[in-house]
């Protein structure tokens, strides 16, 4: 089976020391990326370790499919149990760091401990350096990058940092690279914070030698010449489809549909895009740079989640407002989903929706934890009673769109997946709306048939994530593709996912999650049923914990 190469490298920022460790078997058994790290975590990971504490870990991760040149490979994978969700979480970044990434020859990097001042880790073949920066306090990530570069010539592909948010330990708080492209869910930029780290850099000339089928390129050719409404609208282009259906959460979930969608819709989108844009070695091309002249807004999105998030979510319907405050999101190293959801929850609790000027305010104070922005830091969870609003969240996570009360197997997903509320752990809603082939469609009302669905887009999407394989390759990668270019067959690549999902689970467990922590904020037709099939087609408990026996058999497999 087609796998990534290279040993541990671990970073220990309290001590400055460094250690290597080889992985073959665990990138044998798991082919990279999650699977990789989710591995190396739960072994590693004490499973009280708290998560802005010295013993939680964070792990940078990329795949096989990196050493290809093929489209929907330009990304790459960071671990570590969350602050927002207290679980064991992965978040997923695209852009152009994978490849200087693997050019260091480690496959996966690991940090541990704690910095007493904030300092760059630069890992590289021949070493890692730290660097203490004690003047890169409270910098945004375009300053962060922009000293990189002057100081270091490294340009921002090779960087991954934070803005004040990860360093004020905002729970949502993301970690950048290529300047727009987040590890965003999650909170993975808080957990960098507490390490004292403002930045890794990755760079050498040392890329492991994977042979990749041709057939890569015939993914390549397809994704080049595909006319598709993505490379125009990004996934803007879903907006009028989820406005239409009753999908698009408006004003912090009140409501399922927004009289202003055409304001902020994938017409508005392209209307502003000005140039094409990409991740490493991706000829699909969907990356939306946006400006507007008159307001002298310029940014990379918004993308469909931030257009509902800051957009119907927080009653605006201007597309630059939702543009601006992206680009503040990305200023300050924000995940633009929560960082959208917990202004849309304040804006309901002082009843100021569609106010941009307060909107754009409380994004700055979140990311200083001034004022309010102090509370709305730690998140809906924690907040929600004393603002009285509603707990739209699910395992800590806020919710993303594709909205569960019309698209019912996407609200299954939401309640078993392992990090939260998150549309990408699935994908379901793709076969509710529907956006793949009507003969592939599910009708979006009832769970009848749907457990079985969501257990095998867990495992698919995991699978992805260990290879690494971008979500939007959905209409490329078929199962086949999948056979040939990892050289195994297409359930022994899913087995491999859903042996990551259980170790996901098994660690959240330990950490206290059960079926207790499966709910939604409103009622689906027949979901303890559901719930009880699903757990069942895993193989784990009624109470929705995976069994010793089943991480033994596991084990066995590996």
């Amino acid at each position: 089976m087609l796998h990534a190469e290279g040993p541990l490298l671990t970073v220990d920022v309290g001590s400055r020391t460094t250690e290597t460790t080889e992985i073959d078997d665990v990138h044998e058994s798991y082919i990279g990326g999650r699977g990789v790290a989710t591995k190396l975590a739960h072994g590693r990971i004490p499973f009280d370790a708290e998560p802005l504490g010295e013993r939680n870990c964070l792990y940078f991760t990329t795949g096989p499919m990196q050493a290809s040149n093929m489209s929907f490979t330009g990304r790459m994978n960071c671990t570590a149990v969350s602050p927002l969700t207290g679980g064991l979480l992965s978040s997923n970044a695209g852009g152009f760091m994978s490849r200087n990434f693997a050019a260091t020859g480690y496959g996966a990097v690991e940090l541990v401990g704690a910095s007493d001042e904030l300092v760059v880790v630069h890992v590289t073949d021949e070493g890692v350096d730290f660097e203490a920066v004690p003047d890169l306090a409270g910098a945004t990530v375009p300053e962060t990058t922009a000293y990189i570069e002057d100081e270091h010539g490294l340009e921002h592909d090779h960087v991954a940092c934070i803005g004040p948010g990860g360093e004020n330990e905002v729970r949502f708080a993301s970690i950048m690279t290529s300047e727009s492209r987040a590890f965003g869910r999650g909170g993975l930029g808080a957990v960098l914070g507490a390490k004292g780290v403002k930045a890794v850099t990755f760079d050498g000339d040392s890329s492991p030698e994977i042979e990749i089928p041709a057939i890569q390129m015939d993914v390549h050719r397809d994704a080049a010449t595909a006319d598709h409404i993505m490379k125009r609208q990004g996934t803007t282009s879903v907006t009028d489809l989820a406005n239409e259906v009753s999908a698009l959460p408006t004003r912090y979930f009140s409501e399922l549909q927004f009289e202003g969608s055409e304001g902020i819709n994938g017409d508005r989108v392209e209307e502003k895009k000005f140039e094409k844009a990409t991740c490493s070695a991706c000829a699909f091309a969907c990356k939306l740079p946006t400006k507007d002249e008159e307001r002298g807004v310029e940014t990379e999105g918004p993308e469909f989640e931030t257009v509902m998030s800051f957009g119907s979510n927080a009653g605006v319907d201007d597309i630059v407002d939702v543009m601006q405050s992206n680009e503040l999101c990305d200023r300050y190293g924000l995940d633009t989903i929560s960082c959208g959801n917990v202004v849309s929850a304040y804006l309901a609790s002082e009843d100021e929706f569609g106010n941009t000027e307060l909107i754009f305010e409380t994004v700055e104070k979140i990311a200083h934890r001034e004022g309010i922005g102090d509370l709305l830091a730690e998140g809906i969870d924690d907040f929600h009673e004393e603002l009285g609003v509603e707990n739209w969240t699910v395992k800590g996570l806020d919710f993303a769109a594709h909205d569960g009360r019309t698209l019912n197997g996407q609200g299954l997903s939401y309640a078993t997946a392992t990090r939260g509320a998150d549309h990408m752990f699935t994908t379901m809603y793709a076969w509710e709306y529907p956006l793949v082939d009507k003969d592939e469609a599910y009708d979006p009302t009832g769970l009848e048939g749907k457990p079985e669905m969501v257990i095998e887009q867990e495992n698919a999407r995991a699978l992805e994530d260990c290879g690494i394989v971008c979500r939007f390759s959905r209409s490329f990668m078929t199962p086949e593709r999948f056979e040939g270019l990892f050289s195994e067959d297409y359930d022994d690549l899913l087995a491999v996912g859903s042996r990551v999902v259980d170790l996901e689970r098994h660690f959240n467990n330990q950490r206290g999650v059960d079926r207790a922590d499966d709910t939604l904020p409103y009622s689906l037709p027949d979901f303890e049923a559901a719930l009880d099939e699903y757990y069942d087609r895993r193989g784990w408990t009624e109470e929705g914990t995976v069994p010793s026996s089943r991480l033994d058999a596991a084990a066995s497999a590996d």
